[in-house]
């Protein structure tokens, strides 16, 4: 009803109380708006801007290290499916951090290495499968951090730009109230700080929603994988433990020589 009431009030003001048109508008409208904006809207702008800031290192370094992770994924499961010893993966796993595949590796290699010595069957394959599943969740934690404060700006900073909003609507009629007439020069910079609050929360709320759905999903690509690839490895454990042990050399016999 506010704005309304404004918008019919300016409607039915006359050409020569809506004064002269700004000299400033022909250079920009928005450094017009920013000369115009009171001290709540540049404390509300301000902290728009940190947030920006913030949230776009949070996306970048996510984005930058989920591609990293991806990738060398990728090179620690050739490896794995190549090698037929889980002693030769173990040496060489901590060389394709930072992949989670490696937590996971090594959290179920310890397990068995304490129930089995690493050979044999082990006697509690239900702590294996939780040892595995307690490794899934500890990489994908690892990889979630820092994510719900992209999470917070994308949910607070339209709020924020709200807040700057409505300041904005009571100094346009405080000035109202303090001309006695509704002219443009009165309204003009609590509208404008109505307006640029508006637009910066929702400039800094709309790529902080669409980056942190982006990588929560690839979150969830990474927990999907390090489950298939903890069953995977007590598949390869178990069946490792069910063939039969290589024969010893058998030895040949010096032959006696006949006189």
């Amino acid at each position: 009803m506010t704005v309304l009431t404004l918008a019919l009030l300016l409607q039915d003001a006359t050409p020569d109380q809506l004064g002269p048109p700004p000299v400033a508008a022909h250079s920009g409208a928005i450094a017009e708006m920013l000369h115009n904006s009171g001290p709540t809207a540049l404390t509300v702008l301000g902290i728009l801007l940190l947030a920006s800031i913030f949230s776009w290192a949070i996306m970048l370094s996510k984005w930058r290290s989920f591609g990293a992770a991806n990738k060398q994924n990728r090179r620690f499961v050739r490896a794995f499916r190549k090698s037929g010893r889980l002693s030769e993966i173990a040496a060489v796993a901590d060389q394709f951090r930072p992949s989670p595949l490696v937590t996971v590796f090594h959290e179920i290699h310890d397990e068995y290495q304490r129930q089995s010595g690493g050979r044999g069957t082990p006697p509690n394959p239900q702590a294996m499968e939780r040892a595995a599943q307690t490794a899934s969740s500890e990489a994908v934690t690892i990889m979630e951090r820092r994510m719900t404060w992209l999470a917070t700006i994308a949910q607070s900073a339209t709020f924020v730009g709200l807040f700057g909003t409505v300041m904005g609507i009571v100094d346009a009629f405080h000035g109202l109230g303090t001309a006695g007439a509704a002219t443009l020069r009165a309204v003009a910079p609590g509208i404008s700080e109505a307006l640029i609050t508006t637009a910066a929360g929702l400039v800094v709320a709309i790529p902080a929603l669409v980056g942190y759905n982006q990588l929560t999903a690839r979150l969830r690509e990474f927990a999907a994988r390090c489950d298939d690839f903890g069953r995977e490895l007590l598949n390869a454990i178990e069946n490792a433990a069910l063939l039969p042990p290589p024969a010893p050399p058998v030895q040949e016999e010096p032959r006696r020589r006949t006189l």
